[in-house]
């Protein structure tokens, strides 16, 4: 296959529910291309179903590879070691299981009590606030922030701390390296200081376990990727799904039809969390890249080992071969076996926690504010500036 000019991707700088426009153009005429990212060197870009879905289970495709390599990124930085987000089989496979046991589906299953305690409270608090309410602060925010702090056992209170960090890091724009790798660092140093008081006081939350497993066997994790493995689960375990969340909210009130199935037929809420998650991006780019350990063809490309893939799981669940009517939100659409939580080894640690947030919450909003509607136009409510992960700025409600 002849490769023609190299696009850059992303195109759009704006922010939206819907993803870049050029996915669809690649995924109908050139769905293996060679694309530039806004850093690195270019890369092939997956945009069709079946072969994201085949490259992310594809174990000649290498995560670890891209440590220390100017890889194709949507940020400036390099990807940071010990990370597990940065690891293949067998390192990854050793730091997940660590802590995969607290995360099956029937462990967060059985936390869908304590999810709705915390969402009735929030809920409670909605509905006495001046309207209008603004969801992200009001509910979308503490109800992640609140599940995983009480799972990894940090403080409440030191959220704005670490939420802080989080969002300088996770910028893709308005920030230097500099400032990029200090709140980095900032939060490393915050769960190290956690770390060493659980040596001093054990605990039974999932830190206190992740630190006995440590220090029974130092073979089991380093202290580097122990400090890793807790910023990963801490910061994507709200910073994702409180971004979902609102734009969940936001996709449904602005789509009066499917809010008001909802309303008729709350049993429908589990299948419209798998629906909304199909059609809302998290992102404008893609998610981390991967290199090719050997040379492989996917879709009819050859793919040449040292070559850097990227797949977008946006564009695969926007695939009208696997998804009909692909760019309509369909509540009630059947058999939604969709990628937005990825696949494969790197498949997101916490999706089924992140399900049980967003059913409760959604399911919970429908039940006692039927009629909750925006209060600004849908095209006037503000997204963040410069994050590397969509989300509102403030979601503005009436009820």
């Amino acid at each position: 296959m002849t490769v023609n000019a190299c696009p850059h991707f992303p195109t759009v700088t704006h922010q939206g529910l819907d993803p870049d426009p050029l996915l669809d153009k690649l995924r109908a005429t050139t769905p293996v291309a060679r694309v530039q990212l806004p850093y690195g060197e270019p890369a092939w870009l997956l945009t069709r179903y079946d072969d994201v879905r085949t490259m992310l289970a594809d174990a000649r495709f290498s995560r670890a590879a891209t440590i220390g390599v100017d890889v194709a990124r949507m940020a400036e930085f390099f990807p940071i070691e010990d990370s597990i987000l940065g690891m293949d089989a067998p390192e990854h496979t050793r730091i997940r299981r660590l802590v995969s046991a607290t995360f099956t589906a029937r462990r967060m299953q059985a936390l869908r009590g304590r999810a709705q305690e915390i969402v009735d409270g929030l809920l409670d608090t909605m509905a006495v606030t001046p309207q209008p309410v603004d969801f992200v602060q009001a509910v979308a925010l503490p109800l992640p922030i609140t599940m995983i702090c009480e799972l990894l056992g940090v403080a409440f209170e030191d959220r704005e701390r670490f939420h802080g960090w989080a969002n300088i890091f996770m910028s893709s724009s308005g920030y230097t390296v500099e400032e990029l790798l200090d709140a980095h660092g900032q939060l490393s140093a915050y769960l190290a200081g956690l770390i060493a008081s659980r040596r001093a006081q054990p605990t039974d939350d999932i830190l206190g376990a992740l630190v006995a497993a440590r220090d029974g066997d130092d073979s089991v994790i380093t202290e580097g990727e122990l400090i890793s493995l807790c910023m990963a689960i801490l910061v994507a375990g709200y910073e994702t799904t409180a971004n979902q969340l609102a734009k969940f909210v936001l996709c449904l009130l602005d789509r009066a039809d499917q809010w008001e199935l909802l309303r008729k037929r709350p049993d429908l809420v589990p299948n419209a969390v798998e629906e909304l998650m199909r059609y809302i991006p998290l992102s404008a780019g893609p998610a981390l890249p991967y290199l090719a350990t050997e040379d492989v063809e996917i879709g009819g490309v050859l793919i040449r080992a040292g070559e850097a893939v990227i797949a977008s799981t946006a564009s695969a669940n926007r695939d009208e071969s696997v998804f009909a009517h692909a760019d309509t939100v369909d509540v009630e659409r059947a058999d939604i076996f969709q990628l937005g939580f990825g696949h494969g080894a790197h498949f997101c640690l916490g999706a089924h926690l992140a399900r049980v947030e967003l059913q409760v919450a959604i399911g919970s909003l429908v039940e006692r504010f039927p009629d909750l509607h925006l209060a600004v136009p849908a095209d006037e409510v503000p997204w963040k500036d410069g994050s590397s992960v969509w989300g509102l700025e403030a979601l503005p409600l009436c009820f």
